[in-house]
């Protein structure tokens, strides 16, 4: 057993160390000339983290493509007779998994965060620091990480309840349930203000409790695969680990026509990792049943409306926007 954890180890720091290589050289041949070229020199740190957060991306996208695109073409929840309309989505995860996304909510976010931290500072405020609540337990790092992960779920749980609640806050969030063929690129699938307004309160509450940097990239790394399993076009409850972790079939009821949107709570199975949230608050529906997916008002007379919620990425983005201000023809 401890000569398998040393070789485990040897990888794991082979890897790091190829890893590392790779980073050092992309940053100092690629990225470095161009913050010169431009006087970015300012922003020389911020670049290396970005090179960073770009090559975890394009690890995460293609472990994802590797594990995830032949278990939907084996095994689909839903037959399809062409792909077309997930290309668009294709573009959102790309946007948002190698950095892009991000780099933009950086440079938003980053002089609030500041500005803030200055205020708080002054008020004599310090974060909460849930790793030290219990020393010996809680600052242990995998204890702390799974504290911090459920933490930051439960918040996500009422935003996502928020997203369904409030009639302009939908506006935006339906882009999100109006695509009809599921599959684990759909995850990013979303307007880029509901994104943007997500990241803010998240990363707030991340500095609130106290979660370093490098714990967040993490934290988003891992929510983020979760968040593709669950939207990829397969039949599977995971089993007795769809109690624990939301499933794509879990997942699959909330974006089901008339059933993930509407009723008493707007919708169901709002939970973002943990599903427990839903048992909590009783928004659970752990039926099996594969439903369509999307939004009632997509279908046609005299089921819906033929509402149109745009084909391509600006078309998306532009109908959202008119969605949020009220714009009912949009």
């Amino acid at each position: 057993m401890t000569a398998l954890a040393a070789t485990g180890s040897d990888v794991f720091e082979t890897m790091q160390r190829a890893f590392d290589g790779v980073h050092t050289w992309l940053f100092e041949t690629a990225v470095q000339p161009l913050v010169y070229q431009f006087g970015w020199m300012a922003y020389l740190e911020d670049a290396y983290g970005a090179t960073e957060w770009f090559l975890l991306g394009l690890l995460q996208v293609a472990v994802l493509y590797l594990l995830l695109r032949p278990l939907e073409a084996r095994f689909p929840a839903e037959p399809w007779r062409d792909r077309r309309g997930i290309g668009v989505d294709v573009l959102y995860t790309l946007l948002h998994r190698l950095g892009v996304m991000p780099l933009a909510a950086f440079l938003v976010l980053t002089p609030v965060f500041d500005q803030l931290t200055q205020v708080l500072r002054a008020l004599g405020f310090t974060p909460l620091a849930l790793d030290s609540l219990w020393p010996g337990v809680t600052d242990v790092a995998l204890v702390s990480f799974l504290l911090y992960l459920v933490v930051l779920d439960g918040v996500d749980y009422w935003l996502h309840r928020a997203q369904h609640r409030f009639r302009w806050w939908w506006g935006l969030h339906a882009l999100h349930h109006s695509q009809q063929k599921m599959s684990f690129w759909a995850d990013n699938r979303n307007h880029l203000l509901d994104d943007l307004i997500i990241d803010a309160v998240k990363a707030s509450v991340a500095l609130f409790i106290g979660v370093e940097p490098a714990q967040f990239v993490m934290l988003v790394i891992v929510t983020r695969s979760i968040e593709s399993l669950q939207h990829a076009n397969l039949a599977s409850g995971l089993g007795p680990l769809g109690r624990v972790v939301v499933s794509p079939l879990f997942h699959r009821r909330h974006h089901a026509i008339g059933i993930g949107h509407e009723g008493r709570h707007q919708g169901c199975n709002f939970a973002v990792l943990f599903p427990v949230w839903d048992l909590i608050f009783g928004t659970a529906d752990f039926r099996p049943t594969v439903e369509p997916t999307g939004i009632r008002d997509q279908l046609p007379a005299p089921a819906g409306r033929g509402r149109d919620y745009g084909r391509g990425f600006w078309a998306q983005q532009w109908l959202g926007l008119k969605r949020m201000a009220g714009m009912e023809n949009a």
